[in-house]
Parts: C-alpha cells; structure tokens; sequence
C-alpha cells in the first residue's frame, strides 16, 4: 500500500468521524471541533492550495505534474526555466504553513488546556495538505517549503538552523531533496539543544513525511539517477513511484 492509497483511507476515517460525532450531537464533544476537526482541517485547506501548480498553468500554460519529476515544488518549477516562478512558489508554499500556524495562534488563548495541540494539529494538517492536495488526487509537493514556514513560526532560530543546514548541503552537493533529507534529520536535534520538547517530538513526525514524499528522491540517489538543482527538464523522465 502507498502512501497516497494510505492517506485517502485515513482522510475518509477522520471526515466520517467528524460527522459521525456531528450526528451524535452532545455538547461533550464539542472539543473535538474546536480544537480538533476545524483546527486540523482549516491547516489542511490552507496547506493544499497548490501554488506551482496554479502558477505553472497560468503563465506557462503547461501541467507542471508532467514535466521533470513530476512534482509540483519550487524545485521542478525551476525545471521550466522560470526562476521567478520558482522563487514565488517557494514563497509562497513556505507562506502558506507560517500563515496558517500564525492565524491560529492568533486565534487560540495560550492558557488553553490544549493550545499547543491544536497549534501542533493546524501544522500538521498544513504539511499534509501540502503533500497530500485533495484538489491534485493526493499527489502534491515534497513539504519542504511549507515545512520551514511553519517552524519559522513555530521557532525561528530552529527554522534559521534548518535553512542554513539546506543551503550548505545544497551548495556542496547540488541536491535539493539530498539537501531536505539531511536538513529534517537535523531538527529534531535542534529542537533538542533549544530545549523544546514539544517541536522536538513534532519534528520527528514531520521527518517521518518528509522521508515519505523523497521515498523516489532516495531511490535515485542510491542509483545515482537524482537530477542536480537546476537541471533542465525531460518530458520522457518517468513519474516518481509513491
């Protein structure tokens, strides 16, 4: 079973829960909502808002799922030869998980029994939607982007301490997702050394998606068939196994 096949049954569960306890309508559960269901759903809206697909069809008119890699990350989109679409795209998928992080700190009481499970809850559901698109058949980015929007919220030196990690791996080997792999390995330990336990334990299941959507980078890197920053694309380059 992939991880596409395997996130659309979770997806169904949790919507046929969401309305099976709408059903059962007693005001005991009403938390689940608050601080569960719309928390987690609002951050999976928000993160699922493909933008290199959205940029690519509208000022190159082409389908960025069928070019390079098949991915629709700032990285492919560079594939067309559009730095500036790219430099947008991973702007503003990074935007979208510090955006939807922010608004619900802005939104939530810190003394909530549950704040920070809700925060923890909107970023994971930014992740995932960002991955895992509804509008896309589930097949979205690699989360990298939106990955470091949300810990630059959620802790800017850790996020600062992750961008410095990718543009030094990036810069000596060329990979992005070699760059991304090693960077996610890294945080938790980041979190470790600034004390923060509950990043700490976030960014082990942040590490655990983001192994997940490589799991084709990783393939090619052990064939030795991963393409370089920068490379050009080729239509004939086959679809990424998921």
């Amino acid at each position: 079973m992939n991880a596409r096949l395997l996130f659309k049954i979770i997806f169904v569960i949790f919507i046929a829960a969401a309305f099976t306890f709408s059903l059962w309508g007693s005001h005991q559960h009403h938390w689940f909502y608050t601080e569960g269901f719309y928390p987690f759903f609002f951050g999976y809206t928000f993160g699922s808002i493909p933008f290199g697909y959205l940029l690519t069809r509208f000022f190159e008119k082409t389908d960025i799922r069928k070019l390079g890699s098949g991915n629709i990350g700032a990285t492919n989109v560079l594939r067309t030869g559009r730095k500036g679409l790219a430099a947008m795209t991973l702007l503003l998928d990074g935007m979208k998980g510090a955006v939807a992080v922010w608004t619900t700190l802005w939104l939530y009481k810190p003394y909530s029994e549950i704040y920070l499970f809700t925060i923890y809850l909107v970023a994971l559901g930014a992740l995932l939607g960002h991955i895992f698109p509804i509008w896309l058949n589930f097949k979205g980015g690699k989360g990298v982007a939106t990955a470091f929007g949300l810990l630059l919220v959620l802790s800017w030196p850790i996020a600062l301490a992750a961008l410095a990690t990718w543009i030094l791996v990036a810069a000596i080997f060329r990979y992005s997702s070699l760059a991304a792999l090693t960077t996610t390995t890294l945080v938790p330990l980041y979190a470790y050394l600034v004390s923060d336990k509950h990043l700490m334990l976030f960014s082990f299941i942040l590490n655990l998606l983001i192994f997940i959507s490589h799991y084709g980078n990783i393939k090619r890197l052990i064939q030795k068939q991963e393409p370089k920053i920068g490379c050009k694309p080729q239509s004939s380059l086959p679809q990424p196994p998921h």
